[in-house]
């Protein structure tokens, strides 16, 4: 089996069975030989299980096609819940809130993601009739749901993943918007869309015309008139500093609603990409572009295959709630994307910001949805259509919906291929910490065979040499500049581009020549570099508008997080042989300060920050003097205020403490404290956003939280960890 040393990892740490004592008792051939028997198990036969289940078995053995992580992690287990994506309702009733509080455990402990609509529940402030109150709003319940996933951890693998989306007309959109800002950095399990309509975004790509918006309470029907314009301009704010919200077309969505007489979609699955109704659930999967060209291996019968394995799992799988398998059953939703875009377009030698490239993804995904309908209809003539299906004079399919492009996070490191539709984020990745102290080291395979094809004049033994060009790659994570690498590469710069490297233009192009052959949605991440303006990002927002996407992520570097992914064995690409120099200030003679008692796991922590302006000095005291962890306390606080007299920002110097788990933490939820150099660091950001002037900017949580490196990433849609592989998705 053709597995890379990081799939392998990747296998070991989350995915093959353990026994009781935690010792992995499987190895990936039988890994896939488990999933494929299961799957295969509700064929009629004896003989039909067999041949299925070596088809199964063969396409996932080969990679040329993965299921979704948790069809891979609970197939012939007790546990036995395959599919990935959920909605849940909200009701607007305590009753309803806190029982889908508890379906979403369910489901998240399973391995399954969760989406919710909070369009129902009343303002804050509203009327509570029955106690006489008022209404605390969809946000506060947002966060505490997010609490809730906080404690989950899915099928001992991963902490939950959910989408949030609030309708734009709702009272408390502003709330909603700015729920993620540097105030509330405890949300951090969801990811949060705006559901809005073409209307709204006709009128929001005019900004010379006046825009009036009407806000709607979902109780009363009361009407609330707000500057258009001021809302446009707060969305596309809090993306640019947070990543946060997206946007989703809820009336596009709903034109290719399949089943519009069950009810309208209102919500989506954690990365954006499968709409679906309440209580409804979609198993997806995804084929490995880059295997299936380089294998020669006929794709529609690979199409063929993987649908019928998608199809057999809504039967062969435990259903966490009666409701879920009574709708999953009933419109039997399937999702079959890809993975590897980027590896096919290297190995075709077409570079990802051509127009050529976004031709071909139309014919390809063409292709795929031609075969996949034709795999669903073929199906239902052998067990017939899905229930939900009207008996109108129309092809009968098996399947309410068969196709979605999906993130692969997980599935693309196992498969040894680029990540879904993206293009490279990296050339060469530095994995650390992956297993047991481990360290990975990955560089891009079809690099250096497309060098050693290009005519490379060797001058002075460096710029025409690939090796040379190759030892840069590892060691930056990018080709060089051709000023010194010469103009030979200039070709291999063109089509091995990196994300940041990309116009927010083909970024979205390619989004949507996916989009117009794919039933439900796509995920991708609108990435753009860290000096892009407000001005990229609303720009980006009309244009997936404008070319019939049916949601946008917009994502700038850095805004969320400091630089995550170890791009390269080096530490950032070269630019200059100067060096920055750090001056450590003299301490002020009159600072203010503020001393601060912090339960941790080892005790009770004094913290005294000290500050003029911006914190500049951190004393610290724990335990009984002379013990190690006084001692361990007190080095921490000098080497703080070092940092912080060095003028090193407090967000960067709190991004390094923050998230750090130790052996005793203490408290639950946003309160959590995970160790004494976390509780300093959420002590800095605390102080530091409400300081009354010298406001800094507070941090995100970017820490690992399975191995514990600073190597969280955002893409499609979802975060995933460059060092281990964890991802959300």
């Amino acid at each position: 089996m053709d597995l890379t040393p990081t799939a392998r990892e990747v296998l070991y740490s989350r995915y093959l069975l353990r026994d009781a004592e935690g010792i992995v008792v499987e190895t990936p051939e039988e890994m896939f030989s488990r999933v494929a028997v299961a799957v295969a198990s509700v064929e009629t036969t004896k003989e039909a299980r067999e041949r299925w289940g070596g088809k199964f078995y063969d396409i996932m053995s080969h990679l040329l096609f993965l299921p979704n992580s948790p069809c891979l992690m609970n197939a012939g287990t007790p546990l036995g819940q395959l599919s990935a994506c959920f909605v849940l309702p909200i009701e607007d009733s305590m009753e309803g809130i806190f029982k889908t509080l508890y379906d979403m455990a369910m489901i998240q402990r399973t391995g399954g993601g969760t989406g919710f609509s909070f369009s129902h529940l009343r303002p804050r402030g509203d009327i509570v009739l029955g106690t006489r109150g008022v209404a605390s709003g969809p946000v506060s319940f947002l966060r505490m749901y997010d609490a809730a996933t906080n404690e989950i951890k899915q099928g001992g693998k991963r902490r939950g993943a959910n989408m949030a989306t609030l309708r734009v007309d709702h009272p408390d959109i502003m709330e909603f918007i700015g729920c993620k800002d540097a105030e509330n950095t405890h949300i951090t399990n969801f990811n949060i869309s705006v559901w809005m309509d073409t209307a709204f975004m006709d009128y929001a790509t005019d900004r010379n015309s006046p825009f009036v918006y009407t806000l709607i309470n979902p109780r009363t029907n009361e009407h609330i008139l707000i500057d258009g314009h001021r809302l446009v301009e707060a969305i596309v704010e809090q993306a640019w500093k947070t990543g946060d919200p997206g946007l989703l077309f809820g009336d596009r969505i709903n034109t290719d609603n399949p089943t519009p007489w069950l009810g309208p979609l209102e919500a989506v699955n954690p990365c954006g990409e499968q709409p679906l109704l309440p209580y409804e659930a979609c198993v997806l999967g995804s084929i490995n572009l880059a295997r299936v060209d380089l294998t020669s291996r006929n794709l529609d019968e690979i199409v063929r295959t993987a649908v019928r394995f998608l199809d057999n799992c809504i039967d062969v799988q435990t259903y966490t709630l009666p409701a879920i398998e009574r709708l999953h059953r009933l419109n039997r939703k399937i999702g079959l994307g890809v993975m590897g875009w980027a590896d096919w377009l290297a190995i075709h030698h077409i570079p990802y910001t051509h127009d050529h490239a976004a031709s071909c993804a139309e014919s390809m995904m063409s292709q795929i949805s031609t075969a996949a309908h034709t795999a669903s209809i073929e199906l239902a003539e052998e067990r017939g259509a899905f229930p939900g299906q009207p008996a109108i004079d129309i092809p009968q399919r098996r399947n309410a919906t068969v196709t979605t492009i999906a993130p692969t996070g997980s599935i693309g490191l196992i498969a040894g291929c680029s990540s879904g539709i993206e293009p490279y984020f990296a050339l060469a990745v530095r994995r650390e910490n992956v297993l047991e102290g481990k360290t990975l080291f990955d560089v891009n395979p079809h690099l250096l065979p497309y060098l050693q094809l290009l005519e490379h004049p060797d001058r002075d033994g460096v710029s025409g040499d690939p090796d040379a060009v190759m030892n840069y790659v590892k060691e930056h994570g990018t080709l060089p500049d051709e000023a010194w690498a010469g103009e030979w590469i200039k070709p291999a710069r063109d089509i091995f581009v990196t994300a940041h490297q990309i116009p927010y233009q083909q970024h979205v192009r390619m989004q949507a020549a996916f989009q117009r052959y794919t039933d439900n949605a796509v995920s991708k991440t609108i990435n753009l570099p860290h000096e892009a303006t407000r001005e990229d990002v609303y720009n980006a927002f009309i244009a997936a508008y404008q070319e019939g996407c049916k949601g946008v992520t917009v994502f700038r570097d850095g805004c969320k997080w400091t630089q995550v992914l170890h791009a390269g064995e080096g530490t950032s690409p070269a630019t200059s042989d100067e060096k920055p120099i750090r001056v450590v200030a003299p301490r002020p003679a009159v600072m203010s300060g503020h001393t601060e008692k912090i339960r941790t796991g080892v005790g009770s922590l004094y913290l005294t920050i000290n500050y003029n302006g911006v914190p500049r000095e951190v004393f610290a005291q724990i335990g009984k003097a002379g013990s190690e962890v006084a001692a361990f306390t007190e080095a921490l606080a000098r080497l703080v205020s070092l940092a912080l007299r060095s003028d090193i920002p407090v967000e960067e110097v709190a991004n390094q403490l923050v998230g750090i788990g130790g052996a005793h933490p203490s408290g639950l939820g946003p309160a959590k404290v995970l160790s004494v150099p976390d509780a300093i660091g959420r002590a800095l950001v605390h102080t530091a956003v409400h300081l009354p002037e010298g406001k800094a900017t507070p941090i995100y949580g970017d820490i690992c939280p399975q191995c514990g490196n600073a190597s969280l990433r955002h893409q499609e849609g979802c975060v995933s960890c460059g060092s281990c592989g964890y991802t959300t998705c």
